[in-house]
């Protein structure tokens, strides 16, 4: 696990908001997986129109060429169940409607996964194939 210093909100000059803070988050899980020997494909995907899906990151594993969709979530404490508690069943849902919609710009099927990093009292945590598209 690594750790990851945040300002929490009102520290500092002016409060960070939520925006601020969740991109701070999406970029420290970026560096981690970079580190462990993933690429970065793509970054806030998102499907066109009302309803769709958006995904984090889109990574690929340079060890075996799978690709990797990957649900950022941030929490400032584990109160309320924490950030694993607010992947839902319709989020995981929308993740897997919007990495179908990005399999199709392809033209081929890699193989393929669904990670979730969680930030959370300054660690992250990186669960690898956390939910299937089933």
């Amino acid at each position: 696990m690594g750790f990851l210093k945040m300002k929490r909100p009102g520290e500092g000059a002016a409060a960070r908001t939520t925006k601020t803070l969740g991109d701070a988050a999406e970029d420290a899980a970026l560096a981690h997986l970079q580190a462990a020997g993933l690429a970065l494909v793509a970054r806030n995907y998102r499907t066109p129109g009302r309803g769709g899906g958006e995904i984090d990151l889109v990574m690929r594993s340079r060890r075996d060429g799978t690709l990797v969709f990957v649900e950022v979530r941030r929490r400032s404490s584990a109160s309320h169940g924490g950030a694993g508690a607010s992947i839902t069943a319709l989020k995981q849902r929308r993740i897997v409607f919007a990495a179908r919609h990005f399999l199709l710009r392809l033209g081929h099927t890699p193989p393929c996964r669904f990670d979730v990093v969680l930030v959370q009292g300054g660690q992250i945590e990186w669960l690898q194939a956390a939910f299937d598209a089933g």
